[in-house]
């Protein structure tokens, strides 16, 4: 098999617990041969043999590295992903993809200029909860869908200093970072919505960018609303689907993500799966079954994301997250934003 090499943009949280374990058991698809890291050396963990350099514009001339990772703060996505594909690399572009749909077409356009793969990671597509969601969607299990409420909350009340992500304007803040997440996964679930109404807050002390977004989405026969917040301490359900046959609540997220900030590998029979405990009620009277009763979470597989992308750069197979529809994300996104500063539904 061939095997593509790789060179990763940056070493922070994303490369320490997304990409880099996802791409070490992936080794027989993949060898991470160069790691941009300014002035540390954490990659060596994971990656002994790669060469460290210390700009990115090194790392692209390397002519053996032939897909790069941009995982880099989010205002750094355009230029970096630009300059990978100026230098004739594939591409992925960390979420979001870039932060306004201008450069998204940029990019796109030049891809196809430059005939390389450019993919946006999306990894929570990858998660079991939302496989979950999707195949009750799918099989119909719910009957015609009425309403749609996914959560992403979390519980950080201290501001983080010298985080990139705690300074900045608008399009720094929950709705670019957690908001890209809930929003691709709503388009791949229920598909455009036909316009946005958001609000955004700052509930934390002494915060300088918005940590609580409220969107409502709407749709033919369908109310989508998304929320996320900072100071959620006990959590409600993170997905409510309510349907004209049933309804499905799912507490609790995918356990991947604690899993490998603790140093674990992607690895094993069990990897991903959720504990019993954790799994979503369905209630439903679908096509005269009249059922009540948890629904098994599908196991959650982040690799899946890079086993996917190889099958489109080796093997010719499809993008598993296509520009394009990353742009339908940032074109969503900057309706929101446009929405909470003008008090108005912005029609798409």
């Amino acid at each position: 098999m061939k095997i593509i090499k790789t060179g990763v943009a940056s070493y922070g949280m994303s490369g320490r617990i997304f990409h880099g374990p996802s791409l070490k058991v992936l080794s027989d698809q993949y060898e991470v041969i160069g790691v941009f890291e300014r002035t540390k050396n954490e990659s060596e963990k994971l990656f002994p043999q790669a060469t460290i350099y210390r700009s990115f514009a090194d790392l692209l001339a390397n002519p053996e590295i032939e897909l790069v990772i941009v995982n880099t703060p989010d205002h750094l996505h355009y230029g970096m992903t630009k300059e990978a594909l100026l230098a004739g690399k594939h591409v992925v572009t960390e979420k979001p993809f870039t932060l306004s749909v201008e450069e998204a077409d940029e990019l796109i356009d030049l891809a196809k200029k430059q005939n390389r793969v450019l993919s946006v990671y999306q990894n929570r597509r990858y998660d079991g909860n939302f496989k979950t969601v999707k195949k009750i969607i799918d099989q119909g299990l719910l009957g015609r869908l009425v309403e749609l409420e996914i959560h992403y909350d979390r519980y950080r009340k201290e501001i983080r200093e010298g985080s990139w992500k705690e300074e900045g304007d608008e399009r720094v803040g929950v709705l670019f970072n957690l908001g890209s997440h809930l929003i691709d996964q709503v388009v791949q679930l229920v598909g455009m919505p036909t316009s946005v109404n958001a609000k955004m807050a700052k509930v934390r002390d002494q915060s300088e960018v918005n940590d609580y977004m409220n969107i409502r989405l709407d749709y033919e026969n369908l109310q989508v609303v998304l929320r996320s917040s900072y100071l959620v301490k006990v959590p409600g359900p993170m997905y409510s689907l309510h349907g004209v046959d049933g309804s499905f609540i799912k507490y609790g997220g995918d356990p991947q993500e604690e899993l490998l900030d603790k140093g674990y590998l992607p690895t094993g029979d069990d990897w991903g799966k959720e504990d019993e405990s954790n799994w979503g009620l369905l209630v439903t009277d679908y096509n005269g079954l009249n059922y009540s009763g948890k629904i098994e979470t599908e196991a959650g597989y982040y690799p899946g994301f890079y086993n996917d992308l190889y099958q489109c750069i080796a093997l010719e197979g499809n993008n598993p997250v296509p520009p394009e529809q990353a742009l339908e994300t940032v074109r969503i996104l900057n309706a929101a934003v446009e929405s909470h500063a003008s008090g108005r539904t912005i029609q798409l």
